[in-house]
């Protein structure tokens, strides 16, 4: 499987930070269409395109779908007898290539019905995801996402609450608290107090859990803070709008707070077929926003773990693996439609 190793690698080392999929979207398509495929760029924002390719004339019953964005920053490619390493290889540049090597090998054995859909933005905010929906997919029942799963089908993710919080004081020298109060001060406390709070536990997920991942206010250490804000994502494990209504119990509470939504999705629960191992994830994903192409499945090579991080790095022989399984689970999805 040298040439999907190889693949893999040409993909990694063209960058795509969220926001600037361009070129490897460009390279897709050329790539694609040489391949046999018939492409469709589907432009998303100036200089962004989602690629959707399918075989000919066929519409595809099944579609494969993952993202071409990466989170920064950028490094290039490498390898060793296991590895292959690199911004995306494992999310999810690597899995795409598992999904092109697939289809191809599905077409050599007559099985044509299966689409190629990748898409920008997912790191961020799902725009290519979203915008996907106004493609031709009527006859689409299934659509195989890929993140990093480690080969195990996933049974469902959580979903998100992204917001901002906000919070007001008035500046004065900090020697006179009666002139003044801390914006920051109010911020802490309305953050501890979301700490303390349950979002719920799923059987399936396990518990809700809250990140608070930037913090910034103020102006000096002798001035009581005039404004402050804090980034929080909840991952939720049941409907977001039971989130909410939480957090709106603790801001309620706090009268120099605010917050404004991001973000919000609800927790999925995904298909799932006999014959694989499965495991529920923690991260989220494009599911939400792909409401178009049918029921949704979730599989894919590597390890979350490796995923944003500066070791970033893709298995050979999970990736060879993934290009058996991937085959499989067609088979088994048209065979159901």
């Amino acid at each position: 499987m040298e040439e999907l190793f190889t693949y893999v690698r040409k993909l990694v080392d063209i960058p795509s930070v969220s926001g600037d999929e361009g070129e490897v979207g460009r390279f897709l398509a050329k790539d694609l269409e040489a391949r046999g495929f018939s492409v469709t760029t589907q432009e998303v924002a100036p200089g962004r395109a989602n690629v959707y390719a399918v075989q000919g004339s066929v519409a595809p019953r099944v579609v494969f779908c993952t993202h071409i964005d990466t989170v920064p920053a950028f490094f290039a490619s490498s390898e060793d007898d296991s590895y292959i390493h690199g911004r995306g290889s494992c999310d999810a540049k690597g899995i795409l290539a598992t999904m092109v090597f697939a289809t191809m090998a599905l077409r050599e054995q007559g099985i044509e019905d299966v689409g190629l859909l990748f898409v920008v933005g997912e790191e961020v905010d799902s725009i290519g995801a979203f915008a996907a929906n106004d493609l031709p997919s009527s006859s689409s029942r299934y659509v195989i996402v890929g993140e990093p799963t480690e080969n195990k089908m996933a049974t469902g993710h959580k979903g998100g609450f992204k917001f901002r919080m906000h919070a007001s004081g008035k500046a004065a020298h900090s020697a006179y608290p009666k002139l003044g109060h801390s914006a920051i001060e109010h911020l802490l406390d309305g953050l501890a107090a979301l700490r303390n709070e349950s979002f719920g536990v799923s059987d399936t997920l396990g518990p809700a859990t809250i990140n608070i991942g930037t913090i910034h206010g103020g102006l000096a250490a002798n001035v009581f803070a005039p404004d402050a804000v804090a980034d929080v994502l909840v991952r939720v494990v049941g409907a977001k709008e039971e989130v909410e209504a939480k957090i709106n119990a603790v801001v309620e509470r706090y009268p120099h707070l605010r917050y404004e939504v991001i973000s919000q999705s609800d927790a999925v629960l995904c298909e799932t077929v006999a014959g694989f191992d499965t495991a529920p994830v923690s991260f989220g994903t494009d599911i939400p926003a792909l409401h178009a192409f049918g029921k949704a499945l979730l599989l894919g090579p590597g390890s979350i773990h490796d995923a944003h991080t500066i070791g970033e790095k893709l298995g050979k022989d999970e990736a060879v693996d993934a290009v058996g399984y991937y085959q499989k689970l067609v088979k088994q999805l048209l065979a159901k439609s």
